[in-house]
């Protein structure tokens, strides 16, 4: 039996599950979305930027732990996907992006949209830097089995975006079904790594026999879906627990042996209690630039004295950053299982470890404290910490936050309580303006059921405003907190601290600083949105927008102040040698 490609591929996502496609409309693909027009299980996100799209996913894929699937145009479609996919591979979110091509009989004359200045066909060339693996298919009998190896290395190992770049003529061809049909018979979850008991004991005995042993967990954690394995592990071995950006919410920020986040935006307790650890053991994590103060020993990490034990997926991490002692490639959840069962058959009762429990309860008190009046301040504009604290007071446990850069982004990581593992979405290695509010459109998606925030500056927002009319056609009942401080703020204070100029980074017209009316755009759009007077109408003012259960934007003007920093950022040493320069205030 024959059959057009673009049908079989539908029926294909069909059978593996794919509920939601991300896309955007070209003439490249348009064969693609007439096969979907007659689909009952899988719903289109129809967008207004590619960008938006590969977020969008980004976001979805998240929550659900399984590929998203984007679909776009070629040429100028790709390329504005292109920000968003790369966003994924560096945090390490598995994506199958399916792009529209030239025709196949078209090679060689550079037909329109072709990206061709130096090349024929190859538009696929552009992602291979960031993506696990780009394919092009030259023939119809192909791509059955590129679709499934697509799926099978975008959500093995270390998960990851790839590309399926397929010539609009193909999308026309047809097909012997049964090259379909055979994929019904190979599986659709590959099995991961282990460890086995020998080195578990090993592990369990060091740690043990350790004077201050830190775990330091990073997103693999979460990527893993192993947050209930690790505070298992936890709460058995008594072992604090410090975290990356990207770990936040791997282990409760109530939980009594959650330490915080390190690095330069972390506060001078974890670092010091990572500094003085004797050993360190890494889970699911890279040990990034920013997590670890630019990777000077006197901030946050000291490699040695502290002696390294870690745990990746990804081969490549191990020893990457730091020396390590005992290394081992593994998936975490099923690592964490080892190490808790080894664990409880080694010391049968879990380890109270009070004395440390105290002194994490004492200094997030004296934390907490130390913010109270910026936290309950009537200013207006609002404080950024008076933002973040209305927002959790209002949010339930288990909502979904997105961040964007800047303020929502490092302030979040440092003060914002994250209760519910993996519920908080930020741009990790990428750090990607504009991420904040179509992640959070494709978290809506994903879980319909739960509150979904995207804390967002004004600069983040600008990026993206069509979010709103795909909210508003698709029926996607996002909150958009939007922190408006006039400004790229987080750069404007490092070009005031360094140059004492703010030149390029603040949003001013005729002396005066600027700002669109965001509640008024939002309306616009067809979206509810309102802009915030005061400092006592902003949590009122969420409450609503959380009990509507529509798309809603709240415009709330905010104080330019830096972020407060205990560790450091090499940058410094650059602009300002022997200074120890951070950031200053533009207010």
């Amino acid at each position: 039996m024959k059959d057009l490609i673009s049908n079989q591929l539908i029926k294909y996502l069909e059978k593996r599950g794919v509920k939601h496609i991300f896309g955007l409309c070209g003439h490249t693909n348009i064969a693609v979305l007439a096969a979907l027009s007659k689909s009952e299980k899988i719903r289109f996100i129809n967008v207004r930027h590619e960008q938006i799209a590969s977020h969008a996913a980004d976001g979805y894929a998240r929550i659900t732990k399984k590929a998203s699937v984007v679909l776009s145009h070629l040429g100028p479609g790709l390329t504005n996907a292109a920000t968003g996919v790369a966003n994924a591979a560096l945090d390490s979110v598995p994506m199958v992006v399916i792009a529209g091509d030239v025709p196949t009989h078209y090679y060689g004359k550079h037909p329109h949209q072709e990206v061709n200045l130096h090349a024929d066909a190859s538009q696929w060339e552009i992602y291979r830097p960031f993506v696990k693996r780009a394919w092009r298919v030259d023939r119809p009998d192909l791509f059955p089995e590129i679709l499934e190896k697509a799926f099978a290395l975008a959500e093995s190992g270390r998960p990851g975006p790839v590309l399926v770049d397929v010539p609009m003529d193909i999308f026309s061809m047809e097909v012997d079904t049964v090259l379909f049909e055979k994929l019904d018979n190979n599986t659709k979850t590959i099995q991961k790594p282990s460890i086995d008991d020998e080195l578990a004991t090993k592990i369990v005995k060091t740690l043990t026999n350790a004077q201050a042993p830190v775990l330091y967990v990073g997103g693999g954690i979460i990527l893993a879906d192993a947050a209930q394995e690790l505070q298992e592990f936890v709460d058995h071995m008594g072992i604090p627990v410090a975290h990356s950006l990207m770990g936040k919410g791997a282990l409760p920020d109530d939980h009594p042996l959650t330490l915080g986040m390190t690095g330069f935006w972390g506060t001078k307790f974890i670092n010091e209690k990572c500094k003085n650890a004797d050993y360190v053991f890494g889970l699911g994590t890279s040990f990034k630039e920013a997590d670890c103060s630019s990777w000077y020993p006197e901030y946050t990490f000291s490699f040695p004295p502290t002696k390294l034990i870690h745990i990746d997926i990804d081969p490549s991490e191990i020893g990457r950053n730091y020396p390590v002692e005992i290394g081992a490639v593994a998936d975490l959840k099923q690592a964490l299982t080892v190490l808790t069962r080894v664990a409880k058959k080694l010391y049968p009762e879990p380890k109270k470890s009070l004395a440390i429990k105290e002194e994490i309860a004492s200094y997030k008190k004296e934390f907490k404290a130390s913010n109270k009046s910026l936290e309950e301040s009537e200013a207006f504009p609002l404080t950024p910490q008076r933002i973040l604290a209305d927002v959790r007071d209002a949010l339930p446990r288990n909502a979904i936050i997105t961040t964007d850069v800047g303020w929502n982004k490092n302030g979040v990581g440092q003060q914002f309580p994250i209760y519910e593992p993996g519920s908080i979405l930020t741009p990790g290695g990428l750090a990607t303006m504009g991420f904040g509010s179509p992640a959070a459109l494709g978290a809506k998606v994903a879980a319909p059921d739960r509150v979904v925030v995207s804390l967002i500056g004004d600069g983040g927002f600008g990026q993206n405003p069509a979010v709103l009319a795909t909210a508003a056609i698709e029926n996607i009942p996002t909150i958009f907190v939007i922190m408006n401080n006039n400004a790229f703020g987080t750069i404007a204070g490092l070009e005031k601290a360094h140059y004492d100029t703010t030149f390029g980074t603040l949003f001013i017209k005729d002396g005066k600083t600027y700002s669109p009316d965001y509640a008024a755009i939002a309306r616009a759009y067809g979206v509810e949105g309102e802009k915030i007077q005061s400092a006592a109408d902003f949590k009122p003012a969420l409450e609503r927008a959380i009990k509507s259960n529509k798309p809603y934007v709240l415009d709330v003007s905010m104080i330019n102040n830096p972020v407060p920093t205990a560790g450091h950022w090499n940058i410094m040493d650059i602009y300002s040698p022997g200074k120890k320069v951070h950031h200053a205030s533009t207010n």
